[in-house]
C-alpha cells in the first residue's frame, strides 16, 4: 500500500482538474434538452475507464439514459465488488440563487462549487481514482471490481432498475460500494448501514355528483372534505403512533448497541429547533429524534386539495377532495404489504356517505446491512486509516431505491461510505464538495479495496 498511497498523494492536483472537467458537463437527466450532454458524460467516463486500465468499458443502453459499465476480474478467489454511482445531476433552478455559475466549477476556500460536485460526480470519482492507483502501480487490484454508473438517478424512468433485473449475471457481485451520502456532521465521519423505504399514496374521497349549496344540503349529507380530515386524523394518534393495524408487525427493533451508537452523536434537538424556527420537535413517543428518523416508520401528508380556496367566500359542499401521503418504512417492512394494510384501513374508517379510493403511487424497499458484516468492518477500518478517526455507524431516514434492487436481484449488501457534508447543498443552489474529503476519500477507498482483497 505504500506505493499506492504515494501515487494518490502525488496526483492530488490532477484529481481536482479531472473532477472540474467532469463537472462542466451539463448532464441534467430530467431535462430533455440536455439529453446529448448526459450521453457525452457517459462517453467521457468510458474513455477514462479504458485509459486507466479497466476492461470491457462500454455504454449500456437501458431504454432511458445510458449506463456505463467496466470491470477488472483477475483476482482469483477474491470478492467481487460492484462500484455504483450516478453521473447525472439535478436541475440548477433557481439559477438566480447561485453565487457562481453551476457548470463553471469554482474553488473557494477548500471546496469546489458546481452542480453535481457532491451528488454524485465528485464522490463517484473517489472510487475511480482509488482503483486507478492500483492499476497504474502493478496493474492489478486486490479484489475483483465492476463499475456500474447510471445516468438517470436524478430524473429516471425506472430503466436502470429494469437493466439491473435483466443483467444480473453481468452485475453479479458480493457487495456494492456506494459513495452518495453525507456525514452526520462536518467533523463526524459516518458510514450508513440502513436506509428507510417508502410507500407513497394518493387518496380521493368522493361525495355528491355535483357541488352543492351548504345552506340547502349542510347537515343532510357527508361533506367529502370533512370526511377526508377525519380519515387523516385517524391514521396517526397524538403521540405519533400510526394506527393502521399490523403496520408495525415486521419492524426490526433497535438493539442496545445501536441505541448507544446513536446516543454518542449527542442530542440534535436544540440546534434543529433553532435552525427550523419551530417551538419543539415531535414524533413517536418513547424514541429519540435520531431513533425516530433512522429506525422507526413515519407518516406525513404532502398535499391536500378540494373545494373553494379562492378570494372571498363560497358556501359550497364540493363533490370530491383528496390528499397525498407517504410512510417511510424501516428494515423488514414490505411496501406491498403496507399497501394492502393502508387500503383496508382507510376503507374501514371512511365515514358513511362518501367513498374512498386509495392508490399507491410509488414504493421502495428499506435496506439494512448487519454491522458485523465483513465489508462494513473493512470500510470502518479504511475510514479510520484515512481520516484518523473511527466513523460512526448510522442509519439514514431517506431512501436510495437502487440499493433495494441490488439486494433483491443481486443478493448483495450495499456499503454506503459517503464523503459529503450536511451543508453541501445537494439539490440546491451553490452545491459544493469539500476537497479534503475528496482526497482523503480516494485514499480511504484504496484502503478499503486492499482490505477486501484479504478476505
Amino acid at each position: 500500500m505504500e506505493q499506492i498511497v504515494k501515487y494518490i498523494r502525488e496526483n492530488e492536483r490532477r484529481y481536482i482538474d479531472e473532477m472540474v472537467a467532469l463537472l462542466k458537463i451539463e448532464s441534467v437527466s430530467s431535462d430533455s434538452g440536455k439529453k446529448g450532454e448526459v450521453r457525452r458524460c457517459a462517453e467521457v467516463l468510458v474513455k477514462k475507464l479504458r485509459d486507466s486500465g479497466f476492461e470491457n468499458a462500454k455504454i449500456c443502453e437501458t431504454g432511458g439514459h445510458p449506463a456505463v459499465y467496466a470491470d477488472w476480474l483477475h483476482a482469483k478467489g477474491k470478492p467481487t465488488i460492484l462500484v455504483y454511482g450516478h453521473y447525472d445531476v439535478q436541475p440548477v433552478d433557481p439559477i438566480d440563487k447561485w453565487t457562481t455559475p453551476p457548470f463553471q466549477p469554482t474553488i473557494k476556500g477548500n471546496s469546489v462549487y458546481a452542480r453535481g460536485s457532491s451528488d454524485d460526480k465528485g464522490q463517484l470519482l473517489t472510487h475511480f481514482f482509488a482503483i486507478e492507483a492500483f492499476l497504474k502501480n502493478g496493474g492489478k487490484i486486490p479484489c475483483n471490481v465492476k463499475i456500474f454508473m447510471e445516468g438517470e438517478e436524478e430524473g429516471g424512468t425506472g430503466s436502470t432498475d429494469k437493466f439491473v433485473e435483466n443483467n444480473k449475471d453481468l452485475l453479479a457481485c458480493d457487495a456494492v460500494a456506494i459513495s452518495d451520502t453525507a456525514w452526520h456532521e462536518e467533523k463526524v465521519p459516518s458510514i450508513c448501514y440502513a436506509l428507510r423505504g417508502l410507500a407513497y399514496f394518493e387518496v380521493r374521497v368522493k361525495g355528491p355528483g355535483r357541488d352543492l349549496h351548504s345552506g340547502v344540503y349542510g347537515g343532510k349529507i357527508q361533506n367529502p372534505l370533512n370526511a377526508m380530515a377525519k380519515i387523516i386524523a385517524k391514521i396517526q394518534d397524538e403521540e405519533g403512533v400510526i394506527k393502521i393495524p399490523g403496520f408495525y408487525d415486521d419492524v426490526v427493533k433497535l438493539t442496545e448497541a445501536e441505541k448507544k451508537e446513536f446516543a454518542s452523536l449527542g442530542n440534535p434537538d436544540p440546534e434543529m429547533i433553532k435552525d427550523l424556527g419551530i417551538p419543539k420537535t415531535w414524533g413517536e413517543k418513547g424514541f429519540t429524534t435520531l431513533e425516530r428518523n433512522w429506525a422507526r416508520p413515519s407518516f406525513d401528508v404532502h398535499g391536500i386539495w378540494g373545494g373553494f380556496t379562492g378570494e372571498g367566500s363560497k358556501t359550497v359542499i364540493t363533490t370530491e377532495g383528496g390528499f397525498k401521503f407517504s410512510t417511510r418504512l424501516v428494515a423488514n417492512q414490505d411496501p406491498k404489504k403496507i399497501e394492502k394494510l393502508v387500503d383496508k384501513y382507510i376503507k374501514e374508517i371512511c365515514p358513511p356517505g362518501v367513498t374512498s379510493d386509495v392508490r399507491m403511487l410509488h414504493g421502495a424497499y428499506p435496506v439494512m446491512v448487519p454491522i458485523d458484516n465483513f465489508f462494513i468492518k473493512s470500510a470502518v477500518a479504511a475510514f479510520e486509516k484515512s481520516f484518523g478517526k473511527r466513523p460512526v455507524l448510522v442509519r439514514e431516514g431517506a431512501s436510495i431505491p437502487i440499493t433495494a434492487t441490488f439486494l433483491k436481484v443481486l443478493k448483495a449488501p450495499s456499503i454506503l461510505m459517503g464523503f459529503g457534508l450536511p451543508d453541501d447543498n445537494i439539490h440546491s443552489p451553490n452545491e459544493k464538495f469539500n476537497l479534503d474529503n475528496y482526497q482523503k476519500g480516494i485514499l480511504a477507498n484504496a484502503y478499503m479495496y486492499d482490505a477486501f482483497g484479504k478476505k
